[in-house]
């Protein structure tokens, strides 16, 4: 009798007993599942594996809690709630809108960027100067989007506003659509028109139809404890600067980056690259160096022009001196083959100066600001960043006084004297441009979703 009441008792207890959070699970599987999209803004996968601003913070926060990251992406923000709803995914990582709706037991974690809504159109194209202008063209906007709320909300205002819904295309594919003329306006968040500028550079800006929303991630929120460690993460995050960095990454240049240069780097991607790209990868494979950053240098350098000369004697595809060609054995420069394992060659060379304690990408970053304006010159400019209590190891830090480098009151004070540092400033800024496109164009993310929680 005594036994078969401790046995009911257990089992009273069993079933009072609390589940264990969604935090827990994780924790105990050891992994966390991320949805995401594959855009040049949130998810892709690049040379050397999978990258986009979300995957980076995804990995972080995976990595702060111990656990494995399973990233996966699906083709719309209609196709992330449902991934939500369907309870196969901890968090979506999604460039998503905080403000949207999300489903039941799901909540928004802490912004961490703020857009604006652009209304877009194409060059050549009627610039609409007020909404009411716009109407009178052809909007088509991504389905179940926060565009579309956004649309929803100006339509009280303006009666009249119609648009067409696309349930199947993202807004870098809208942009790309729009860039070839299918329609007259799309509606973009400012940090997907930054990118996607970048390969459609004959689109503009109208006007903004928000003053500014922010982004999110989208949490499960059964109970409070996931959502309080992301909320923990952000915090941490944004205070140690990581974040600001993190964004500067992968919008940085796009503010520094030209329709002329846009336009004529995509017609080039198809004319000119496809007959060096095979050097391009044999170089990088032969020094560990990923080939869209050489193949970004050698079109900085001469657009892939193997015959390029400039007015002091550099020449070549990826425009060595004749010293430099000399002390890396490269017999003729104007061999397209012969300049890119030499350009290779002589980055590396230069990378190995930076100091190893500073993590990628901004050594990387670093490797190509010496390899235009030298080493030496480099570490004066890292020099005055510290003096102003900067940090010489962060890129965007060191790029603020590469232009110092010019002005004499500056100078005098360094060891190597003037250099033109506005040049080396640009010239990574120019190839850190080319570099996303490349990795963009020459990428893939798909990858299968994981089974229900």
């Amino acid at each position: 009798m005594k036994a078969a009441l401790a046995i009911i008792a257990s089992l009273f207890l069993a079933t009072c007993a609390q589940p264990p959070s969604v935090l827990d699970q994780i924790l105990q599987a050891g992994e966390l599942r991320v949805v995401t999209r594959n855009s040049p803004s949130t998810y892709y996968l690049g040379a050397q594996g999978p990258q986009g601003p979300e995957f980076d913070m995804a990995s972080r926060f995976a990595a702060e809690l111990g656990v494995t990251l399973h990233i996966y992406s699906v083709p719309t923000v209609g196709d992330v709630i449902r991934e939500l709803k369907r309870g196969r995914a901890h968090i979506a990582a999604a460039g998503l809108t905080r403000g949207g709706v999300l489903p039941r037991r799901t909540s928004f974690g802490p912004p961490y960027q703020q857009v604006k809504e652009h209304l877009v159109f194409r060059m050549g194209g009627s610039r609409p100067r007020s909404l009411a202008q716009a109407n009178a063209g052809h909007i088509e906007v991504a389905g179940e989007s926060a565009h579309t709320a956004t649309l929803e909300q100006l339509r009280l205002r303006l009666p009249s506003l119609a648009w067409v819904e696309n349930s199947t295309a993202e807004t870098d594919e809208l942009l790309n659509r729009l860039s070839r003329g299918e329609y007259d306006f799309t509606v973009a968040d400012s940090n997907e028109f930054a990118i996607g500028r970048t390969f459609h550079p004959n689109i503009r800006i109208a006007f903004d139809l928000t003053l500014g929303k922010t982004l999110s991630w989208a949490v499960d929120s059964r109970d409070p404890a996931l959502l309080n460690r992301v909320t923990a993460f952000f915090a941490a995050l944004t205070a140690d600067g990581t974040l600001a960095s993190l964004l500067d990454r992968y919008y940085g240049y796009t503010e520094r980056f030209d329709y002329v240069r846009s336009r004529d780097l995509m017609a080039h991607v198809q004319e000119r690259l496809p007959a060096y790209r095979e050097f391009f990868q044999e170089a990088a494979k032969k020094y560990g160096l990923d080939w869209r950053l050489l193949a970004a240098v050698g079109y900085q350098e001469s657009q892939w022009d193997p015959t390029a000369t400039s007015a002091t004697g550099v020449r070549g595809l990826m425009m060595l001196t004749e010293d430099t060609a000399r002390s890396l054995n490269v017999a003729d420069r104007l061999d397209p083959r012969d300049s890119i394992l030499g350009g290779a060659a002589y980055f590396v060379s230069v990378r190995d100066k930076v100091p190893r304690r500073i993590a990628e990408p901004d050594r990387s970053w670093f490797a190509l600001a010496s390899y235009n304006i030298g080493f030496g010159h480099l570490e004066d400019a890292r020099i005055l960043a510290q003096a102003h209590h900067k940090n010489p190891d962060r890129w965007e830090d060191v790029r603020e006084y590469l232009p110092f480098l010019a002005q004499e009151k500056w100078y005098a004070l360094t060891k190597n004297g003037y250099a033109r540092g506005y040049e080396a400033a640009n010239f990574v800024d120019n190839v850190r441009s080319y570099l996303a496109v490349l990795e963009w164009v020459t990428g893939d993310a798909n990858r299968p979703a994981p089974p229900s929680l």
